[in-house]
C-alpha cells in the first residue's frame, strides 16, 4: 500500500513558477513509477508527466514538454513536478500517482492516487 500526499499548489500570475511535491508513504516507494496527471473544470483527468523507479527515464505530455520537469529523490520518498513559464490553460487540480512501470502511466492503470492540489494561473 502507496499513500501518496500532494503539496506546493497554489495562485501565480502567467509566466511563474511553482513547484509541486508529493510525499509517499510504504517502504516500497522506489519500486513505483511515478507520475503527475490533472484535471480542469468539466474535463477529463490528463497525463502530464511520468517518472521511471530509477529517475532515468521520463515521459511529458506534449503541451508541458520544455516548461516542466519531474524528478524524484527516493531516499526522501518525494516526487518532484516543477513548473515554470506557467500558462492560463495549467490551471488545475494536479495529481500524483503510482503504478508499476513508466509505460503504464495511464488514467486506467494508475495504482495509487493522490487527493489533489490546486494550481491556479492567473492572466
Amino acid at each position: 500500500q502507496v499513500q501518496l500526499a500532494e503539496s506546493g499548489g497554489g495562485l501565480v500570475q502567467a509566466g511563474g513558477s511553482l513547484r509541486l511535491s508529493c510525499a509517499a508513504s510504504g517502504r516500497t516507494f522506489s519500486s513505483y513509477a511515478m507520475g503527475w496527471f490533472r484535471q480542469a473544470p468539466g474535463k477529463e483527468r490528463e497525463f502530464v508527466a511520468a517518472i521511471s523507479w530509477t529517475g532515468g527515464s521520463t515521459d511529458y505530455a506534449d503541451s508541458v514538454k520544455g516548461r516542466f520537469t519531474i524528478s524524484r529523490t527516493n531516499a526522501k520518498n518525494t516526487v518532484y513536478l516543477q513548473m515554470n513559464s506557467l500558462k492560463p490553460e495549467d490551471t488545475a487540480v494536479y495529481y500524483c500517482a503510482a503504478t508499476g512501470a513508466i509505460a503504464l502511466m495511464t488514467r486506467e492503470s494508475v495504482r495509487y492516487w493522490g487527493q489533489g492540489t490546486q494550481v491556479t494561473v492567473s492572466s
